[in-house]
């Protein structure tokens, strides 16, 4: 609505870019809250024996929808009448509803097609984090009066952290991910950031540590699947008897794939060593299976390990952490040629610091209360994930990323200079090459031009006479030749490496350039030591159109011993 108002002031255009992110804010709830509320309200009216209205459809939605945020529910309708508590919060949803918020901070940081400048950060951030906030208190509202209410306390944490999380990521995404300190910090500040170069290095643990939780929860979804494909005859049991209609089995596969993310945290948490919990009284880890678990019928669920004592195929779960600490070296030692031994450990030390936080985050998210009793534990403990994953990432990244670089450096003086003596002989010999093919005519043609391309021209008496090797060569200004010793190998295979594959690829060029034509060169062309040992002499003239009018003591034609060197 307020694209279509050219005519507003400047100042009124900036009240309404202020509340046009506001009601971002807001939409972005209303339209994640409202794709849940259709999909839920699609599957009451498809089941054939639902007990409860569309009141009561609509109240599990807003209870869901919370949850999905990380505020614990309060379940009153239970078999034995207490309430029980519902902790584990659905990633997938989690996922989608933070990218909702997210896409709505970015696009209100973006300038409109009249030109209006957005507002600033500080206050795009507030007001789509409040627009959210606001439907998050009608929601939550609303739900008290249902079967699932959220508990007061979680809607304040974790619940405003991570819309609050969500926003300013997007803010800090429109514009374009800075790694510095705020305008308003202190000059010494900026300096000190400047000097430390802390922006680069930020950058390359921040990579490297989205690299070690990604390659960690791919190989936990990775277990996850494995387990699945073994014990498919429990899953496919679990699945069917979990509901007799087709509408109650969509239900379970929904809210299964909403899982799938939690499922792939456990399964890091199984490869790290602690393990999750299944109840109280059981603990899972690939070392053993003890206690007695407090296993609910579901799907996901079925695919634990055995219970007793872990076999070969369990211990083999460790390949994720180390997998793990391989893809943080790997991000870590690409850039550690450009840094020293320490700044390359250092960089992979804090690497797999944010590995491990967030993994912790995700695993204090995956798992949580289903119950009371023996259920009042359930998932991975976060702070024993959080301290295995950086133990694990930092055992094998750090020697790996130092181990990465002094390669990479070995590699890099083996093709700069690591040829040596050989790769002299090779530059001399190219050039050599080059002499030979030079004294014997023009061959360039028949790799460039073909059979059919035309000779060179013999040169003109305007160009200058040839050398004793019959390779003349006239300068850009239309003047006499300029005979060019061979290079010194040493030098040119330490100045230019592959030269001599150079030289073999276009064997008429010439290795050297003419010096400038400027007056200064003119004036000091007899005093220039280029001249004094007969080794190169420079054909100058002052009018690119005529031939070189040289000084007596620059010309190595005027004499006969300049000629002849």
């Amino acid at each position: 609505m307020t694209e279509r108002t050219p005519s507003l002031s400047a100042e009124q255009g900036r009240s309404a870019v202020l509340a046009s992110a506001f009601l971002r804010g807001m939409l972005a709830g209303g339209l994640g809250l409202g794709s849940l509320a259709v999909l839920v309200m699609m599957v009451w009216i498809s089941s054939p024996a639902s007990d409860s209205g569309p009141g009561g459809a609509l109240h599990a939605a807003a209870g869901i929808w919370l949850l999905a945020h990380g505020a614990e529910l309060v379940r009153t309708d239970t078999l034995s009448g207490a309430p029980a508590p519902v902790g584990v919060v659905p990633l997938l949803l989690t996922a989608v509803l933070m990218w909702l918020v997210h896409r709505a901070a970015r696009d209100v940081m973006e300038p409109d097609d009249e030109g209006r400048t957005p507002p600033s950060a500080g206050s795009v951030f507030c007001l789509v984090t409040g627009g959210y906030l606001l439907v998050v208190a009608v929601v939550a509202f609303y739900a008290k009066s249902g079967s699932m209410a959220a508990r007061p306390s979680s809607l304040l944490f974790p619940l405003v952290p991570a819309v609050a999380g969500a926003a300013g990521t997007g803010v800090w995404t429109a514009a374009g991910r800075p790694v510095a300190p705020p305008s308003w910090a202190p000059m010494r500040m900026h300096e000190a950031m400047v000097r430390t170069r802390f922006a680069g290095r930020a950058e390359a643990v921040l990579r490297a540590a989205a690299a070690g939780t990604a390659v960690l929860l791919g190989g936990g979804a990775l277990l996850v699947a494995a387990s699945l494909v073994w014990h498919a005859e429990q899953v496919q049991a679990s699945f069917l008897g979990l509901s007799g209609d087709w509408a109650g089995r969509s239900a379970v596969l929904l809210l299964a794939m909403a899982l799938v993310p939690n499922a792939a945290v456990w399964g890091a948490a199984y490869g790290l060593g602690p393990g999750f919990a299944l109840g109280t009284a059981s603990t899972v880890t690939p070392l053993a299976f003890t206690g007695r678990p407090a296993l609910p019928d579901f799907p996901l669920l079925a695919a634990v390990p055995a219970h007793g004592p872990g076999t070969v195929l369990n211990w083999a779960a460790v390949a994720v952490p180390v997998a793990a600490g391989v893809a943080i070296a790997r991000f870590t030692g690409r850039d550690g040629e450009t840094c020293s031994r320490w700044e390359t450990a250092l960089t992979a030390a804090l690497a797999a610091v944010g590995c491990g936080v967030g993994t912790a985050a995700l695993t204090a998210a995956a798992g949580g209360p289903m119950g009371t009793g023996a259920l009042a534990e359930f998932g991975p403990v976060w702070w024993l994930t959080g301290a295995a994953a950086p133990a694990w990432t930092a055992l094998i990244g750090v020697p790996g990323a130092l181990l990465l670089r002094a390669w990479r450096l070995r590699q890099q003086a083996g093709g700069g200079s690591g040829g040596g003596e050989v790769g002299s002989v090779l530059d001399f010999l190219a050039y050599a090459d080059v002499s030979e093919r030079r004294r014997s005519g023009p061959r360039w043609w028949r790799r460039h031009g073909g059979e059919d391309a035309a000779e060179t021209p013999e040169p003109g008496p305007g160009t200058g006479a040839g050398t004793e090797s019959g390779s003349p060569t006239g300068s850009p200004a239309g003047g006499g030749s300029v005979p060019v010793p061979p290079p010194s190998p040493a030098a040119t295979s330490a100045a230019v490496p592959g030269a001599a594959s150079w030289y073999q690829e276009d064997a008429g060029a010439v290795p050297y350039d003419f010096l400038p034509t400027d007056p200064w060169h003119e004036r000091t062309a007899g005093d220039s030591p280029w001249n004094s040992g007969g080794s190169l002499s420079v054909s100058l003239s002052e009018d690119p159109g005529t031939p070189s009018a040289r000084p007596p003591e620059a010309g190595p034609t005027d004499s006969p011993e300049s000629a002849s060197s």
